[in-house]
């Protein structure tokens, strides 16, 4: 049951119903159990790339550094919607307190824009080690991808920073539905009662943000295009295809429904394309990110091979001993 607080006129919302979750026993159950194991996919597959690239010598390498990095911030990024959503599929109460309402969107969004950030990290990595091999080590050194990911976190971490501690003072009163399936700034504003015309600076902040991403891992592609089709080997070609295909696979995943979601300027969707959208980026796109990275990329494969490979023979001295 939602709660309210009347302060003078005004009922004040404090609880916030997440509207388009099913119950229990009119289809709650049958999306429960398949995001269950997704969650479950999304976890052990990110937690087993990052600790293949961390324990395996021949991972220590920036590309992999970069590829850990983002598979650490996925397992983070999916945790701060995914419980709740299950835990809405199976409770009669689907309800989000106005404090944790806030929480999910702080850690949601910067999370998400670290990702987007380190993506560009990365294609920042790729344009250096194809474009100029001969200075790539020099440049791209340990110290200077530790910093990269450094800045993108605190880009990440601060950027939302000022639009939630304003949203935290807006009152809310009248319905408390919110139509998405986790707490986003456009489903939660629409329900505040005062003016919130004021977004739309953040807003523009936050398109120019993913636009300038977009931007630089667009024009490193196109010279990575240009450089690898210049190559005369076509062994060379493959090569330098095959370790650029993973990453722009993950990029267009992200960014085109991030895009969709966020750059959509005046449009209105309708609340199942909302949905759908936000389906894309918060479970299918982390849910492909450990497939695509594992199933394109022989050096990963064996390097997971040989981690679980390692904890089987650790096992077996064990119970010899």
């Amino acid at each position: 049951m939602a709660q309210f607080l009347t302060s003078g006129n005004q009922t004040m919302v404090t609880e916030f119903l997440f509207s388009v979750f099913p119950n229990l026993y009119e289809g709650g159950l049958l999306f429960f159990i398949p995001l269950l194991l997704i969650y479950g996919f999304i976890v052990s597959g990110n937690l087993t790339i990052f600790l293949a690239v961390h324990l395996d010598v021949v991972l220590r390498t920036p590309m992999y550094f970069f590829i850990s990095v983002l598979s650490f911030l996925e397992i983070w990024y999916t945790s701060t919607t995914i419980p709740k959503m299950l835990s809405n599929l199976i409770s009669e109460q689907k309800t989000i307190s106005l404090a944790g309402c806030l929480m999910q969107m702080y850690f949601f969004h910067s999370l998400g824009i670290t990702e987007g950030c380190v993506l560009t990290a990365m294609a920042i990595d790729r344009y250096l080690a194809i474009c100029h091999p001969l200075r790539y080590p020099t440049i791209m050194t340990k110290k200077l991808s530790i910093q990269l990911t450094a800045g993108s976190c605190l880009c990440g971490f601060l950027l939302v920073l000022p639009e939630i501690a304003w949203i935290s003072t807006l009152p809310f009163c009248g319905s408390n539905q919110i139509h998405q399936i986790f707490c986003d700034f456009t489903p939660v504003l629409s329900l505040a009662c005062t003016d919130t015309s004021l977004v739309v600076i953040v807003d523009a902040i936050h398109g120019a943000q993913i636009l300038a991403s977009f931007l630089v891992i667009a024009l490193s592609y196109m010279r990575i295009i240009v450089v690898v089709l210049g190559m005369p080997s076509a062994e060379g070609r493959h090569k330098a295809f095959s370790t650029c295909a993973a990453h722009l696979a993950v990029f267009l995943l992200f960014f085109g429904s991030v895009a969709v979601m966020y750059l959509r300027f005046s449009a209105t969707y309708s609340v199942f394309w909302d949905t759908a959208t936000a389906v894309t980026f918060v479970i299918l796109a982390p849910f492909l990110n450990p497939i695509i990275y594992s199933l394109r990329n022989k050096d990963m494969k064996d390097a997971i091979r040989r981690l679980f490979c390692h904890h089987k023979a650790m096992g077996g001295a064990g119970r010899e001993i």
